[in-house]
């Protein structure tokens, strides 16, 4: 049999978090045979989406703000109608190119609403191909909860009109989809759960770090990791610490941490070994954000989280009190974090035991499940 032609779509807008998810599942995708394009959307992010799949990239847009209410292009300038004719047509003409059997839309229709001016033309297009392509939606296990009942009917009627299945990248013995949707049972004979997109357990770390602090792509957490820092100075370490705090960190906070940081901790941007430096660290301080988390099940080590809330933002905050009820961590608010309450937390968790892993044994084999689901249905 020919190889597959999967067409991965995927926009990030402020964090590298999607982008992450999806460059997990594009890859297994590839290893099992499948002839994979991403398309990307975002700011540019390095080793991402990684090899053994072809990438292209858009002309990318961001979020202007932490609310995701306004984009713009890299240069901050407000996308116009131009602009968004310009990558409405690339994408069309990516997907004239591909002719792909299956196409995978990263959080659409369940999010990334903004981007209907490129996405809905695209599955118009894709449903008119001669040889039309299965049409799957690529979506985090809780959603962001939304403040207008409207937007769930909007998403329903994307869902009915061109979605085969949704996919769901969680355990449903965790939460299930109807917990954050509200017309879940509408749509229940196209939702399948793949389980947790979690990294494969990574190998050993070349080094290893007492404490591991991180933030995601660096986009948003400034204020977690100066407290983060200045905790790190109350505490008498017995290790090495590393503070990761995300490319996308502006250049003069990344500064500011360097020089307060105590000489216990080391303080970079990026670690492409981060999975690694988890299983071999006492405690992640991290925010709570679906792919850190992955890695933080799978180390199964102690950790301390910041749930990102700013703008309104549900998501982080829903998964990270689950875990903090079940034992599997601590959650601190970020409306309640200082330096002192985080010494002291970082203070207790060294001193305890780590996690009982048999107490929540989730799926954590999302990407491979995900292409064990499209090879099935294709």
């Amino acid at each position: 049999m020919a190889q597959k032609r999967v067409l991965f779509y995927v926009q990030h807008l402020l964090g590298i978090g999607h982008l992450t998810r999806a460059s997990r599942i594009a890859h297994a995708l590839s290893r099992r045979g499948f002839d994979v394009t991403v398309v990307t959307g975002g700011k540019p992010v390095a080793g991402f989406p990684g090899e053994g799949v072809h990438h292209v990239a858009l002309p990318p847009v961001v979020s202007a703000d932490e609310g995701f209410s306004k984009l713009a292009d890299i240069n901050g300038r407000p996308v116009d109608d131009a602009f968004k004719a310009m990558r409405r047509d690339r994408l069309l003409e990516i997907l004239d190119a591909v002719r792909p059997q299956a196409i995978l839309t990263e959080a659409f229709p369940f999010g990334r609403r903004q981007m209907r001016f490129e996405l809905l033309p695209f599955l118009d297009a894709a449903l008119a191909l001669p040889e039309r392509p299965k049409i799957f939606a690529s979506i985090r296990d809780i959603l962001q909860k939304r403040p207008k009942p409207e937007r769930d009917v909007e998403t329903l009627d994307y869902v009915e009109a061109y979605f085969d299945r949704v996919l769901v990248h969680g355990d449903p013995s965790f939460v299930r989809l109807e917990e954050t949707f509200p017309f879940a049972e509408r749509i229940a004979d196209k939702v399948v759960y793949t389980g947790l997109v979690a990294p494969p357990p990574p190998p050993p770390p070349s080094e290893t770090f007492e404490v591991v602090i991180s933030a995601g792509g660096g986009a948003v957490g400034r204020q977690m990791l100066a407290c983060a820092v200045e905790a790190a100075a109350q505490i008498e370490a017995t290790g090495r610490w590393l503070l990761i705090t995300g490319p996308n960190l502006a250049e003069a906070d990344f500064a500011a941490l360097q020089a307060k940081a105590p000489a216990h901790l080391a303080v970079t941007r990026f670690r492409p070994d981060f999975a690694s430096l988890l299983g071999a660290a006492a405690l992640s301080v991290s925010q709570a954000g679906y792919n850190t988390l992955c890695d933080i099940l799978r180390a199964g080590c102690r950790s301390i989280v910041v749930p990102f809330t700013t703008g309104g933002e549900t998501e982080q905050a829903a998964r990270a009190e689950r875990l903090h009820a079940l034992g599997l961590l601590t959650a601190i608010a970020e409306t309640e974090l200082t330096p002192a309450r985080l010494a002291e937390a970082m203070r207790r968790a060294l001193a305890s035991p780590p996690p009982d892993r048999g107490l929540l044994a989730l799926d954590l084999e999302g990407a491979d499940n995900t292409a064990t689901i499209l090879t099935d249905l294709l």
